[in-house]
């Protein structure tokens, strides 16, 4: 039986994102998760994963960076972005990222099926409202930094977005049940991957990935603690 991962943190419409999957693919077996580190365990338990469903907007995806990640990680992996956003712009960054379809929340169930059915046949889908214009493509920084963030270990990645949170590294080790020795290695790492120098380089990198760069969160003053 194939297997469909969904991630989204709002019970409703991961409902019924579900309802649409069994639809147009009614021997699928689905699996849920409503957060990023548990998509990230979820593919590492399902590496032969049919699809992936993915909330942008989801704890821990902060902007594209899951989609960035989960795209250079793996490949092979066809990924459908659902968001509440309706504008044509973020659907074709959604794209340029490597996303096979985007599906506004607003989308009826019918063309949700349609998405599903049209990804699983190995075509692109996005809404009629916001097709035309051109090949979607990234700005030369954007893509650089994706490229970097998709050469990251899941735990890396992890670590990345709870820098760019603002946690302390206390609190990173406490949340992952590792040492603080341990978050430091993995914090070397993202800055030697990253080509940066220190933690708030670290978050200022991830927020080139935000779909709104100007809700980036204040880092906390003792920002190398």
């Amino acid at each position: 039986m194939p297997d469909v991962l969904i991630a989204d943190d709002h019970p409703l419409f991961r409902d019924a994102l579900q309802r649409a999957v069994m639809t147009a693919l009614p021997d699928a077996q689905v699996h849920s998760a409503e957060d990023v580190p548990n998509l990230l365990e979820l593919i590492e338990r399902y590496p032969e994963a049919e699809l992936l469903l993915l909330d942008l907007h989801m704890p821990g995806a902060r902007g594209y960076s899951a989609l960035a990640h989960i795209r250079g990680q793996y490949p092979g992996l066809p990924t459908i972005v659902v968001s509440g956003h309706e504008e044509a712009q973020v659907a074709r960054r959604a794209l340029a990222h490597g996303a096979s379809a985007y599906i506004p929340k607003s989308t009826s169930g019918d063309d949700i099926i349609t998405a599903i059915r049209s990804v699983l046949d190995g075509d692109v889908w996005l809404p009629h409202r916001l097709m035309g214009g051109s090949e979607p493509t990234l700005k030369p920084d954007e893509a650089d930094v994706a490229a970097r963030i998709a050469s990251l270990t899941p735990q890396q990645f992890r670590v990345l977005t709870m820098i760019a949170e603002g946690l302390l590294n206390k609190q990173i080790a406490y949340d992952l049940g590792v040492s603080e020795a341990t978050v430091k290695a993995h914090m070397t790492a993202i800055m030697r991957k990253l080509g940066v120098n220190n933690r708030t380089q670290v978050a200022l990198a991830a927020g080139q990935l935000a779909v709104d760069q100007a809700s980036m969160p204040v880092l906390p003053d003792d920002a190398s603690s």
